[in-house]
C-alpha cells in the first residue's frame, strides 16, 4: 500500500471508455489504530468490501466499523480514512468508478431519474445501506461478480462490470430515492469537509512545517477549540496525533525509498531531535528507522 504525496488522488483507472478499478489491500500483523487506508478523496465513488479483519473508516466526519463481509459506500468528494480495530490481519477491496462510467445512459429517462441523481451528488446512498435495510445486503453479490470478472478478464468482462454496478445502483436507488432529504447536518459535514481540504492537502506536503493548533485553526476561520473537535470528527485523530502520523508515513516511505540517514529524514519531516524521531517512530510503527533500514 503506498501513501499519497497529495489529499486528492487521481485513481489511475483501467481505461478510458471503462473508467473503474479494483483495488486489493492488505495489512498483514496490523496493529490496533494502525493506519489501512489514508485520508484521501477523490472525484470517484468507492466501494469499500471487507474481506478480512475489523476496521473503523470515517467518512466525513462520521466513524462506521466494518467487519469481514461489510460494506460501505464513499461518495464521490468524500473525506474518507481507515484505521484497525484490533491486532489482526486486514484485507479489503476498494471498487472505485467514476460516474462518466455511465455517460452513454443519458438518454434513458428510468436511469436519470434513479441513478443521476446520485452521480451527480444530489443525494448521497447511506455509508452502509444494509445497516438500515438488511435486505440490502443480498444485493451484494453484484460485488462478488464484478470481483470475479475482473480476477478472470473473460470476454467483454469490463461490459458486465458496467452492468452488475449499475444494477447495484437502481436497486439501492429503488429503496432510498423517497427518502432521500439533505438536513442541515449533511450540509454542515459537506461545508466543514470542503472547508479542511485545502489544510489537510497542505499538511500531507509539508511534514517539516511546526504548524501549531492555533495556526491551523486560523487557516480555517475557527477557533481552536472547536478546530479540535471538527478535525476529530473529520480525521478520527486529534490534530497532533494525525500531524505525528503524517511524519512517520512520510518518514517510512523514505526509509524504504531513498538512501537519506536517519537524521536527515528526522528532519525532512520536522523532528530536530534525532532521539525523539526515533521514540516517535516506534510509537507509531512499532520498530525503530535503524531497524527499518536492516
Amino acid at each position: 500500500m503506498s501513501y499519497p504525496n497529495d489529499l486528492k488522488e487521481y485513481p489511475q483507472l483501467e481505461e478510458k471508455t471503462y473508467p473503474f478499478r479494483l483495488f486489493f489491500n492488505e495489512c498483514k500483523n496490523a496493529k490496533i489504530g494502525q493506519n489501512i487506508l489514508y485520508l484521501h478523496w477523490h472525484e470517484h465513488f468507492e466501494i469499500i468490501i471487507m474481506q478480512e479483519g475489523s476496521a473503523i473508516f470515517h467518512i466525513d466526519s462520521k466513524p462506521y466499523e466494518l467487519h469481514a463481509g461489510e460494506v460501505l459506500f464513499v461518495s464521490s468528494g468524500g473525506l474518507h480514512v481507515g484505521y484497525s480495530l484490533r491486532d489482526d490481519h486486514v484485507r479489503f477491496i476498494s471498487v472505485v468508478f467514476h460516474s462518466s462510467l455511465f455517460k452513454d445512459w443519458k438518454q434513458d429517462p428510468q436511469h436519470e431519474q434513479f441513478v443521476v441523481p446520485y452521480l451527480e451528488n444530489r443525494y448521497q446512498l447511506p455509508v452502509k445501506p444494509a445497516e438500515l435495510v438488511p435486505t440490502c445486503s443480498t444485493y451484494y453479490s453484484l460485488l462478488d461478480t464484478i470481483v470475479d470478472e475482473v480476477l478472470q478478464k473473460g470476454p467483454a468482462f469490463q461490459l458486465v462490470i458496467k452492468n452488475q454496478l449499475h444494477l447495484l445502483f437502481v436497486l439501492l436507488a429503488r429503496t432510498f430515492l423517497p427518502e432521500q432529504v439533505f438536513s442541515r447536518t449533511n450540509e454542515r459535514h459537506s461545508f466543514n469537509r470542503e472547508r479542511f481540504k485545502p489544510l489537510l492537502e497542505y499538511m500531507e506536503n509539508h511534514f517539516d512545517d511546526k504548524m501549531t493548533v492555533e495556526s491551523a485553526a486560523r487557516s480555517v476561520n475557527l477557533n481552536p477549540y472547536h478546530f479540535c473537535k471538527t478535525f476529530k470528527k473529520l480525521t478520527g485523530r486529534t490534530f497532533i496525533d494525525y500531524v505525528n502520523l503524517c511524519r512517520v508515513n512520510e518518514a517510512e516511505r523514505l526509509l524504504l525509498e531513498t538512501d537519506f540517514t536517519v537524521t536527515e529524514i528526522a528532519g525532512r519531516v520536522g523532528c530536530d531531535n534525532p532521539n525523539y524521531f526515533t521514540k516517535l517512530y516506534k510509537q507509531y510503527k512499532g520498530i525503530t528507522p535503524s531497524r527499518v533500514r536492516k
